[in-house]
């Protein structure tokens, strides 16, 4: 299998932890943004990552989307499971899934892109990283008010995910896409202090879901 991505994208991420929970083999493919949409767009109409090649006879060519990719993991390797067959419990999962996708990991690039054009510049000030961070503020039009929204959805998700303090699993006894999609598309905040030092919680199940998917630590909790 072939995974094409941004190497530093947290929903890339999130299709390597379902990988790896999986225990499926497979090799990475790091795209150029900008001539990203070459390759991508002949292969699913779409100009986004991740997109997971099987490579395999009898299976779909390209898989885009890490949702997507849940579902095509689940149906051809089932063990160990991400899904539930309680239908209540998958909902939940789904429901929360979702919602971090759609609301909560734009909300994360938002402030980390933020602190990474200001107080985080330091973290990599060469000329290409900067680069990056201009063309990526520029790109989805961070500015101050988009920012102040963004903080204030991460205030909500970081409340609903307090069940992580007293429980290891977000929705059930084992590990869902939901804990997958939270770890993942929390991870950049890692490298900010603040959300560090407030949510301490919320990084140490982030290791270990890392962990236990076999996925290399993201930057900040590597160290």
């Amino acid at each position: 299998m072939l995974l094409l991505q941004f190497s530093t994208s947290h929903y890339c991420r999130k299709a390597r932890l379902a990988l790896g929970y999986k225990g499926i083999s497979y090799q990475v493919e790091n795209l150029t943004p900008g001539l990203h949409t070459l390759k991508l767009k002949p292969l699913t109409g779409l100009t986004t990552v991740p997109v997971l090649l099987p490579q395999i006879e009898g299976q779909p060519q390209a898989i885009a989307d890490s949702t997507e990719i849940f579902k095509y993991l689940e149906h051809n390797y089932p063990d160990p499971p991400l899904f539930f067959v309680d239908p209540h419990l998958q909902t939940q999962a789904a429901l929360l899934e979702d919602w971090l996708d759609e609301s909560i990991g734009t909300a994360t690039r938002f402030v980390y892109y933020q602190f990474r054009s200001g107080d985080g510049k330091q973290i990599d000030p060469s000329l290409s990283s900067l680069l990056v961070i201009r063309v990526v503020c520029w790109q989805y039009q961070i500015n101050t008010a988009a920012v102040e929204l963004a903080k204030t959805r991460l205030k909500t998700a970081f409340e609903v995910l307090e069940v992580w303090k007293e429980r290891l699993y977000l929705v059930g006894d084992r590990i869902s896409i939901a804990d997958i999609a939270a770890a993942a598309l929390l991870s950049p905040l890692a490298l900010i202090p603040e959300y560090r030092q407030s949510y301490p919680w919320i990084f140490d199940r982030t290791t270990e879901i890392h962990n236990i998917c076999g996925e290399l630590l993201p930057p900040g909790l590597g160290d």
